[in-house]
C-alpha cells in the first residue's frame, strides 16, 4: 500500500500524526509478516485505534472491548480476564514489531499499560554519531534517541497537546481499569474447560456443568494465578485443543476432564495441560459412590483436590513455573517461586535474597499485592527470627505490618495477604483480630496449605494444641511435600500433646538444618521424649546460631504468645537438657508478670 508521509522537518512542525496517517501506519502493521494472523490482536488493535481517532476513547473499557472484539454477552463480568490478558500479548507483539519491522516506520502506535486507549506518535529513529557531527547535532540525535526510549512519557505529554483530537480523551481521564501504568504484573493464566459427558443420560450432564462450576469457583481463590471467567469457559468446546488456548486466548494452562456415571458409579477425570507444547503436566481420576455421597457432594470434594493439587502455593503449576518460568516479568514470579522455595528451609541467606527481590518487584508494581504479602512476611522474620535486621528502617514487625495493610487493602481477597495481616497482627499483640483474619481467610479459600499451616501454628501457639494440630495435620495432608516448617511445628505440637513418639518422628523429618529455632524446638522435643543426649546436642547447635535467645527466653516466649504454663513447661525441659537458661527463680518471676496479662 502505497501512503505519502510528511517530511520529517513538517512533522516536526506539528505535535501529532493525522488520522489518515494513523490508518495508513495500522495498514503496515496489521499486513506485517511479524503481525500474528491467530487469535483476536488485529481485531483488538483496529478496534481500538478507530475507536480513539472517533472521539470515543472514553469509551474504550474492558466491558466494551470484551462485546466488541470478543463477542462476549451484555453479561460479561470485570472478573473475567480476557480482555487484560489479550491486551498483554497485544502489547508484546506491538513491541516486537517495532523491533523489528516496524524500526523505520514513520509513526508508533501503542496501547500503553493501564488501559486500552492507543497512542499515536512519530517514531524518529536515531542515527550513528561521527566524529564530524557538531555538538548540537549529537545532543539532537540523543534527543531522539531518548524520545525513542522514553515513548510512554512523551505519548502522555503529547497527549496534552492534542487533546482536541478528542482521541486521547481517555487518556486525559485515567486508566481503564484502574491501575497505574506498571503497577500489576502478568501472572499465570488458566481456563477452564466445560467437562465434558462422557455418560449415558442426563445425570453425568448435569454432573460435568456442576463441576465446572464449583472449578471457576474455587480456583480463582488462588491469588498466585489468573483464571479466566465463567464466560470464557463457557464460549469453549469440551474437547477444545491446547493449541486453541494458546493462540485464541494465550492462557498458560488448560484445565480439561470429563465425567463418567455408570450405575452408582461416578468416574471424573482431569488433566492439566501447558498450552505452550500440548504436554501434559498431570492427570487424575476421582471415584465416587452415588449411593453414598450426594451429587452436589461430589462435585465440591472433587473440585476441592483439583484446585488445591495445581493451584496452591506448592502445587502443580508452582512447579511448572519454577522448572520453566514465563517469560514476561521473570524477576517478579522469580520472586515469588524464591519465597516459597525460602518458606520450605528458612535461613538468613535465602531470607536476603528475597527481602530484596521483593523490595524490587513493589517498587515496580506497586498495586501487587502478592508482593506485598510476601514482603510483610519477610520483615517479620526479620523481626521474630532476627534475620538480616535493618535497624536503621525502624521496627521490622511494624514494617511487616504496614506492607499486610497495604497488601489487603489493594486486594482484600488475597489468601496471601490475609495470612501476612493475621500474623503481623499477632507478632504485635493483636492476637483477637489476627484470628478474626484467621477464621476469614479460611472461609474463604479453606484449600491453601500455606494459610492453613500458618493458621494452624498461630493457634497451637496461643495454647489450642489441639485445634492447631488438626489444621497443620490438614495442611500436610494436602500438601505431603510442603513446608519443613510445618513438620518441626507439628512435631512440638505432638510434645505438648504428650505423644512423644510421633513428636520425635516428626522433628527427624523436618529438614530445618539452617533455621536456629529449629534446634531449639528439637531440644524441647528430645528432652521431653527422654532423649537427652540428643537433646544437649541440639540445644548447643542452638545456642551457637542464636547465642542472646535463651537468656531472653521468656520474653521470646511472650513475642510468640506462648501461654505461661506453656512457657514454663518448654523452659523446664531445655533446663532437663543442661541448656544455660534464666534460673527457676528468675523464669518464675518474669511468668507472674506474663500470666496477670493473660488474665484468670
Amino acid at each position: 500500500m502505497q501512503t505519502s508521509v510528511s517530511p520529517p522537518d513538517e512533522r516536526a512542525e506539528r505535535a501529532c500524526p493525522t488520522p489518515e496517517e494513523i490508518r495508513a501506519q495500522l495498514e503496515r502493521i496489521l499486513t506485517s509478516r511479524e503481525f500474528p494472523s491467530g487469535g483476536r490482536g488485529a481485531a483488538f488493535l483496529k478496534y481500538v485505534t478507530e475507536e480513539a481517532l472517533a472521539g470515543r476513547a472514553h469509551r474504550l473499557k474492558a466491558y466494551s472491548v470484551a462485546i466488541e472484539v470478543f463477542n462476549r454477552s451484555a453479561g460479561f463480568s470485570q472478573d473475567d480476564p480476557v480482555v487484560r490478558i489479550e491486551a498483554g500479548r497485544l502489547r508484546r507483539v506491538i513491541e516486537r514489531y517495532y523491533l523489528i519491522a516496524g524500526q523505520n516506520d514513520p509513526i508508533r502506535i501503542d496501547i500503553p499499560k493501564g488501559g486500552y486507549v492507543p497512542t499515536f506518535t512519530w517514531n524518529d529513529a536515531p542515527t550513528e554519531e561521527t566524529d564530524d557531527e557538531s555538538n548540537e547535532d549529537i545532543i539532537g540525535r540523543r534527543a531522539f534517541a531518548w524520545r525513542r526510549l522514553g515513548w510512554p512519557v512523551l505519548a502522555m505529554l503529547l497527549a496534552f497537546v492534542c487533546a482536541g483530537f478528542g482521541y486521547y480523551a481517555g487518556v486525559l481521564t485515567g486508566p481503564a481499569t484502574g491501575w497505574s501504568v506498571g503497577q500489576v504484573p502478568d501472572e499465570p493464566t488458566l481456563v477452564i474447560a466445560p467437562f465434558a459427558d462422557l455418560g449415558d443420560g442426563p445425570q453425568a450432564a448435569r454432573y460435568a456443568a456442576g463441576l465446572t462450576e464449583e472449578l471457576l469457583t474455587a480456583l480463582p481463590r488462588f491469588k498466585e494465578i489468573t483464571v479466566f471467567g465463567r464466560e470464557t469457559s463457557k464460549a469453549l468446546p469440551p474437547g477444545v485443543e491446547a493449541s486453541q488456548v494458546r493462540d485464541g486466548l494465550g492462557a498458560h494452562y488448560l484445565l480439561a476432564g470429563g465425567v463418567r456415571v455408570a450405575g452408582d458409579k461416578v468416574r471424573v477425570t482431569v488433566r492439566l495441560v501447558d498450552t505452550s507444547n500440548g504436554s501434559i503436566l498431570w492427570s487424575q481420576d476421582y471415584d465416587q459412590d452415588l449411593d453414598t455421597h450426594e451429587l452436589l457432594t461430589i462435585q465440591s470434594d472433587v473440585a476441592s483436590k483439583v484446585a488445591t493439587a495445581i493451584a496452591q502455593p506448592y502445587g502443580i503449576i508452582a512447579k511448572s513455573l519454577a522448572a520453566n518460568p514465563p517469560p514476561d516479568d521473570v524477576g517478579v514470579h522469580d520472586c515469588t517461586l524464591r519465597f516459597y522455595a525460602y518458606r520450605e528451609h528458612l535461613n538468613p541467606e535465602a531470607h536476603l535474597i528475597v527481602r530484596d527481590c521483593l523490595e524490587s518487584a513493589v517498587a515496580r508494581f506497586p498495586a501487587y499485592a502478592t508482593a506485598w504479602s510476601m514482603l510483610s512476611i519477610i520483615h517479620l522474620d526479620e523481626g521474630r527470627f532476627e534475620f538480616n535486621p535493618q535497624s536503621d528502617k525502624g521496627p521490622a514487625l511494624e514494617r511487616a505490618l504496614g506492607s499486610a495493610r497495604r497488601a489487603v487493602s489493594l486486594e482484600p481477597g488475597n489468601s496471601r495477604a490475609l495470612q501476612a495481616l493475621m500474623t503481623a497482627l499477632f507478632f504485635n499483640n493483636e492476637t483477637k483480630e489476627a484470628f478474626e483474619v484467621g477464621e476469614e481467610a479460611l472461609a474463604a479459600n479453606p484449600n491453601d496449605t500455606e494459610f492453613l499451616g500458618e493458621l494452624g501454628t498461630r493457634v497451637a501457639f496461643s495454647g489450642q494444641w489441639e485445634r492447631g494440630a488438626n489444621l497443620l495435620d490438614r495442611a500436610i495432608k494436602l500438601n505431603p511435600g510442603g513446608a519443613g516448617y510445618y513438620f518441626g511445628t507439628r512435631a512440638l505440637i505432638a510434645t505438648m500433646l504428650r505423644d512423644h513418639d510421633q513428636a520425635v518422628r516428626l522433628i527427624r523429618k523436618a529438614d530445618l538444618k539452617k533455621f536456629p529455632l529449629f534446634h531449639g524446638v528439637a531440644a524441647v522435643i528430645y528432652s521431653e521424649a527422654g532423649l537427652l543426649a540428643e537433646a544437649k546436642r541440639e540445644g548447643e547447635v542452638f545456642v551457637k546460631m542464636r547465642p542472646d535467645y535463651l537468656p531472653n527466653i521468656v520474653a521470646e516466649n511472650r513475642k510468640r504468645n506462648l501461654p505461661p504454663k506453656d512457657s514454663m513447661r518448654m523452659i523446664v525441659a531445655l533446663r532437663r537438657a543442661g541448656l544455660p537458661v534464666p534460673s527457676a527463680t528468675e523464669v518464675e518471676a518474669e511468668l507472674r508478670i506474663s500470666d496477670a496479662s493473660y488474665g484468670p
